[in-house]
């Protein structure tokens, strides 16, 4: 979505995975042993296809590039096994991330969480992050009709906010992420993790910046 210049938003919204928290890096690896158990060589790329997407997409990448007799669900059990193991250890937040929640906090500007996760998930994350006690509003993806590349959650977000979709500034890293935000006729802030969206998405994002901490000035 295109919007003025001068924009300032009155709320800020954010995804979870990639772009608060540095968690798609951790599933390259866990997804190659998940699959090694099972007997299948899985590519870096099939992962990086898969970020972002919702588990009916995923299932069917995962038939495209490896079969159809590819044991999804063991595989999905396998991989949210070795996903908790590996999370509970503790995860990192992405650069920048104080800096921008305190800039936000300073203009008193209202913020909440839009994620696919379901909550029991999302909230599990953010604790391992020591970061859930910063968050009072969230929608998550089993609180929604539909989930990202819809515009559900996002709606839902802003919402709950008291605001209007085109009155927050949305904050992404994922190609679902992006097709949400823009069907929410919401401003989107790309920060980009591990994937680069095609040329006509890109062209639907408001701002881009190299990490979170460039993004305050969006509330000064």
């Amino acid at each position: 979505m295109k919007t003025g210049e001068n924009f300032r938003p009155k709320g800020a919204i954010f995804d979870i995975d990639g772009l608060m928290l540095d968690t798609e890096k951790i599933q390259i690896p866990l997804w190659t042993d998940a699959g090694k158990l099972l007997g299948y060589d899985i590519k870096k790329e099939t992962v990086l296809d898969a970020v972002g997407k919702t588990g009916d997409d995923v299932r069917r990448l995962c038939i495209r590039d490896l079969g159809a007799d590819f044991p999804y669900e063991d595989f999905k059990a396998a991989l949210n096994t070795a996903a908790s193991l590996e999370m509970g250890k503790g995860i990192a937040v992405k650069s920048g991330l104080s800096v921008l929640l305190d800039t936000i906090l300073a203009a008193n500007i209202p913020f909440a969480v839009a994620t696919s996760n379901r909550r029991r998930w999302a909230l599990w994350k953010l604790e391992k992050a020591g970061i859930a006690d910063r968050f009072s509003v969230m929608v998550c993806g089993d609180e929604v009709a539909k989930k990202k590349p819809a515009p559900d959650v996002f709606l839902a977000a802003a919402d709950k906010l008291g605001l209007s979709p085109s009155e927050c500034a949305g904050f992404e890293d994922s190609i679902s992420g992006l097709q949400s935000l823009n069907a929410a006729g919401m401003p989107s802030v790309f920060i980009k993790d591990m994937v680069e969206p095609p040329e006509d998405l890109l062209s639907t994002v408001w701002r881009r910046y190299n990490n979170l901490a460039e993004a305050a000035v969006l509330f000064l």
